[in-house]
């Protein structure tokens, strides 16, 4: 059978990954909220006439490439992330040999539901055991 995914998480796996993913996803927010403060900071520049390159730029320009260097740690893992506020994370996983999503909160303490790919959060069903398998990330 052929799936979406090439990788595909255990429950145990995708709770091992739960303190990297929670700190990532502080990350994010922080790095949000500061290129924020940063893009505010141009635009009452710019409204001024003033210059709004320099260290403002080259700041804004970190931010912005760790903010991709964030993504990139979820993207090569194939964990989505949903939402940002509310840490919303979906990992691959098979189910009755179907590719469904796990999926997590940040303010969960587990892994206890799941989504098959099109429902989403709507859909969320109560885990009865672990998945049938994974492929290790």
């Amino acid at each position: 059978m052929e799936y979406q995914f090439k990788i595909h998480y255990t429950r145990d796996e995708a709770r091992a990954l739960l303190p990297q993913i929670r700190e990532w996803l502080q990350q994010l927010v922080d790095l949000r909220d500061q290129l924020r403060t940063s893009e505010q900071r141009a635009g009452a520049l710019m409204e001024r006439g003033e210059d709004a390159g320099g260290n403002l730029v080259n700041t804004w320009v970190r931010q912005m490439a760790d903010v991709r260097l964030v993504l990139m740690e979820f993207q090569k893992r194939e964990v989505q992330i949903k939402d940002i506020d509310r840490g919303l994370v979906d990992f691959p996983a098979i189910i009755g040999g179907q590719e469904v999503f796990l999926c997590w909160e940040k303010d969960e303490t587990d892994i206890e539901f799941w989504h098959d790919l099109e429902s989403g959060y709507a859909g969320r069903e109560r885990l009865g055991g672990a998945p049938d398998h994974g492929t290790s990330a």
